[in-house]
C-alpha cells in the first residue's frame, strides 16, 4: 500500500488506524522510491496497533524491460537502501519536471510558478500529482484523463534505475527483494508464458528471491500462473492489494487471499523469512 510519501491519500499514521478497522494484523507500506513512511509509521505505533513490515516499491528499467520491484523487511537506517532509494528519488524529480515541460511544448499547457513549486515539494511526486494539478487547472475533466490522454504521451526516455540498483540495495539492507505485480510488467504491459520465464530467469540471476503473486489487479488465471512459477523455481510468495487510498479504487487488504488456509505455501515461508524483522 502507499502514502501521501508517494501517491497514496493516507499518511503513513493514518494507514495504522485504516489497516486496523480493516481487521488486518499485518501490513507493510510500500511507497514508491521512498521510505521515510515506514519510520513513520515505526514511530508512531502503540501497543495493540496491527504488526508493521517494511516495505518500499522501485521503478527499475534496463534493457529487458521496465519492472516494479518491492523490498521487504530491510533496516531503514541502513546504507545500501537509502542510496538505492536517493539515486530513484532524484530520477524521479527529473521525470516530474520532464513531463511538465513536455505538457507545454507538446499541448501548451501553462502550469503556474506558484503552483509547480507546490507540486515539487511533495515527498514523492508522479503522474497522480500532475493529473490532479492539470485537473485543477482545466486543462483534463479528470486526474485520469490527464494521465491516459496528455501525460503518457509525453515521451521523457529513460528514468528509472536498474533492477541491479534497487535489488542489491534491499539484499544489501537485509530485506527481500519481490517482483511486484508480475504479469502487469509496468504501465500496459501484460507479460504471461515464455515472456514471463525469460523476465523471471533475467531476475533471478540478479537476486529477485519472490512474486507478488496475490494482487488486487490479478485475475484468477493470472494468480494460478504465478503461483505455478512459484513452485517451479521456488520462489517467495506475497500478497498486495496496492492500496493507493482514494487515488485508485482498490479496497484496503484485498489482495485476491480469501484467507491463509488457502494460501500457497511460499507465502508461508515468507512470512517465516521476515518473523524476527515485523515491529
Amino acid at each position: 500500500m502507499h502514502s501521501k510519501v508517494s501517491d497514496g491519500t493516507d499518511t503513513p499514521e493514518e494507514l495504522i488506524h485504516h489497516v486496523a478497522r480493516a481487521g488486518l494484523d499485518l501490513f507493510a507500506l510500500t511507497d514508491h522510491d521512498a521510505i521515510h513512511g515506514c519510520r513513520r509509521v515505526i514511530a508512531a505505533r502503540q501497543e495493540g496497533d496491527p504488526r508493521f513490515l517494511t516495505g518500499v516499491e522501485f521503478s527499475c528499467e534496463d534493457e529487458g524491460g521496465s519492472y516494479h520491484i518491492l523490498g521487504y523487511g530491510y533496516n531503514t537506517a541502513s546504507e545500501p537502501i537509502e542510496a538505492a532509494v536517493e539515486a530513484s528519488h532524484s530520477l524521479r524529480m527529473r521525470k516530474v519536471t520532464g513531463r511538465l515541460e513536455g505538457l507545454t511544448e507538446i499541448f501548451g499547457f501553462e502550469f503556474p510558478a506558484e503552483e509547480i513549486e507546490a507540486l515539487l515539494a511533495n515527498d514523492n511526486p508522479g503522474k497522480p500529482h500532475i493529473g490532479n494539478l492539470m485537473a485543477k487547472l482545466g486543462y483534463a475533466e479528470t486526474k485520469e484523463d490527464a494521465i491516459i490522454n496528455y501525460i503518457n504521451k509525453v515521451p521523457i526516455g529513460l528514468t528509472h534505475i536498474s533492477p541491479e540498483v534497487a535489488v542489491e540495495g534491499i539484499l544489501g539492507s537485509g530485506g527481500i527483494p519481490i517482483l511486484a505485480h508480475p504479469t502487469y510488467g509496468d504501465g500496459d504491459d501484460l507479460i504471461t508464458g515464455d515472456d514471463m520465464v525469460n523476465r523471471l530467469y533475467h531476475l533471478m540471476n540478479l537476486g529477485i528471491q519472490g512474486v507478488e503473486a496475490y494482487y488486487s489487479g490479478f485475475t484468477k488465471q493470472m494468480r494460478l500462473e504465478m503461483l505455478s512459477f512459484a513452485d517451479r523455481y521456488g520462489l517467495l510468495v506475497t500478497a498486495g492489494s496496492d492500496y493507493h487510498g482514494t487515488n485508485k479504487s482498490i479496497r484496503l487488504g484485498y489482495t485476491g487471499l480469501e484467507d491463509l488456509s488457502s494460501a500457497h505455501s511460499g507465502l508461508f515461508r515468507f512470512l517465516e523469512r521476515v518473523e524476527d524483522r515485523i515491529y
